[in-house]
């Protein structure tokens, strides 16, 4: 299995793992940053929120599906065919909510009837959530919407609650949800093969890369004579921690890990990877010396259960030895956002751009 798909399952399985642990934190009480809400030069100190100025999914033009269809369920215990009938009663969960955005980006929204709780597009407000805490599906919840089809891609569990799904008889369909843009678009076609819309599925592929290569360009443009950059001018030096706190979690992302690519995009060095990580490994103070990058990102639920920025350079002094944490450069972005490849890839890159830069 590639390793860009391990990377995604791990923080699927941390999450469950985490799901009784709770804690109490404080924000990053730094800036706020939408994408094409904020103009002129900005400050490239301290920490910054990042956020998404528009949530919404924008569909490609819509095509009856073809049905039924039968297409290859990528489960690990191995691959299985499954046949898909009525995409009537759809539902999709993943820890990102990138299946339901893909599928709301494919034109049928509307035959949503379940989602994860990450899955917080506007117009979805009244599709049940069928996953608790930790990302736990509950079968029963699933059950009684009566759905036609299940999409999921093994990071929601446990497998034993998707096992009663299928045992009930309703088609569930794993598909492959890489980290990274060209996972992305391969995820539109594979969701878009499961739901008997195939073409639908290569056009929201092809809008994807279209749109992260026109935000990467922009990208370059922002960055250039920002102040956000690293020293002497150079590409600044970025890294992706997930933290958990109120574990004693804390992790440093790499090659291959879907973090590389956003970084790629935000015009920074993989500080991570340059330090030798690779996937996703436990963070060490060595590793993080050797990162040692001029920006942290982070996800915001994740900042807050270690205290804040002030908290995470109490607890973890190896950070506040870097560039980054003697000038507080962290950015956060929603859990749900940071990492969610899929539709709104480029907005994500645009939005954390502007919180990298200032701009």
């Amino acid at each position: 299995m590639a390793a860009r798909t391990l990377a995604r399952l791990a923080v699927g399985a941390l999450a469950l793992a985490l799901a009784g642990c709770s804690a109490a934190g404080a924000p990053s009480g730094g800036a706020t940053f939408a994408a094409g809400a904020v103009g002129g030069s900005g400050s490239a100190t301290g920490p910054v929120t990042a956020v998404l100025a528009d949530r919404s999914v924008e569909a490609v033009d819509r095509v009856e599906p073809e049905l039924p269809v039968t297409v290859v369920s990528r489960e690990r215990a191995g691959d299985r065919e499954v046949t898909v009938a009525d995409v009537g009663r759809i539902v999709a969960v993943d820890m990102t909510g990138a299946i339901a955005a893909t599928v709301a980006g494919l034109g049928l929204a509307d035959a949503l009837v379940g989602r994860d709780v990450a899955a917080e597009i506007p117009g979805l407000e009244d599709v049940a959530v069928v996953t608790g805490s930790g990302h736990t599906l509950t079968p029963e919840a699933v059950l009684a919407l009566e759905p036609t089809v299940l999409i999921t891609d093994g990071s929601i569990g446990p497998s034993d609650a998707v096992a009663q799904v299928r045992d009930a008889g309703i088609p569930v369909v794993y598909v492959e949800n890489e980290a990274g843009f060209d996972g992305a678009g391969e995820l539109a076609r594979q969701v878009g093969e499961a739901l008997g819309v195939p073409t639908a599925g290569e056009e929201l592929a092809e809008r994807i890369a279209t749109e992260v290569a026109a935000a990467t360009a922009d990208v370059e443009a922002l960055a250039s004579g920002a102040s956000g950059t690293g020293a002497s001018g150079e590409a600044p030096r970025m890294v992706f921690l997930y933290l958990r706190g109120s574990a004693g979690v804390y992790y440093m992302f790499g090659d291959e890990s879907g973090a590389d690519e956003l970084i790629s995009a935000l015009g920074g060095v993989d500080a991570g990877a340059d330090a030798g990580i690779t996937g996703m490994q436990p963070l060490t103070d060595e590793a993080m010396l050797a990162a040692d990058p001029d920006v942290i990102l982070v996800m915001t639920k994740g900042l807050e259960s270690v205290g804040g920025v002030d908290g995470l350079l109490a607890e973890r002094p190896a950070i506040a030895l870097t560039t980054a944490g003697q000038e507080r450069r962290i950015v956060d972005m929603d859990d749900h956002d940071i990492l969610a490849f899929g539709p709104r890839s480029a907005a994500i890159v645009e939005a954390l751009a502007a919180a990298v830069y200032g701009r």
